[in-house]
């Protein structure tokens, strides 16, 4: 079992940080999470039937602990705001203009212009870009993940694709049209 969890720790470390850095937008939170993945793996290793890869598996674990974390946030700050009110979707958006890690190391202005571009999708198209072109994991895996048909996936995909590419020349459009200008 030892062998097995090293095994599992070592191959998607890296992965799940990227990929939960991405959800909350901060190097140490997402640090923190991913030591409570892998609790909540060793907690449940026994009862894996093996449905899903271990991959998928492992993804879908990191998703509940970063929405857990960040309804838990949201639920804070509500509470020191005084409000009360109706839970939503959009409420465990996560607001921070920290760049991301391949932003940080690629400094490529087109990477840093689709991730922009990125937040104005929504968060279900966020979240299959993510999955499908950042982690680089399959429409079945992603659909394991997300909890969702391989076809909700795909038209997601499909669906995010179009909105990146109309909100990539919009700003490819002021750009040109601010440089005429000058």
């Amino acid at each position: 079992m030892k062998e097995e969890f090293e095994r599992l720790y070592n191959t998607y470390h890296h992965q799940l940080f990227q990929y939960l850095f991405y959800l909350v937008r901060s190097r140490e939170v997402a640090e923190e999470l991913v030591q409570e993945v892998y609790i909540k793996v060793l907690d449940s290793f026994d009862t894996f039937e093996g449905k899903s890869t271990e991959k998928t598996w492992l993804y879908s674990v990191a998703k509940h602990v970063a929405i857990d974390w960040i309804r838990k946030q949201t639920r804070k700050k509500r509470k020191a705001e005084g409000k009360e009110y109706e839970w939503s979707e959009r409420e465990f958006e996560v607001e921070d203009k920290n760049p991301l890690p391949e932003e940080i190391v690629i400094q490529k202005d087109e990477v840093q212009q689709i991730y922009k571009m990125l937040e104005k999708c929504s968060e279900d198209q966020q979240q299959v870009v993510l999955l499908r072109y950042v982690q680089a994991l399959s429409i079945s895996e992603t659909a394991d993940i997300l909890g969702w048909t391989e076809s909700k996936v795909k038209t997601t995909q499909h669906r995010a694709i179009k909105m990146l590419k109309k909100h990539l020349e919009k700003a490819e459009a002021v750009f040109l049209e601010k440089e005429v200008s000058k």
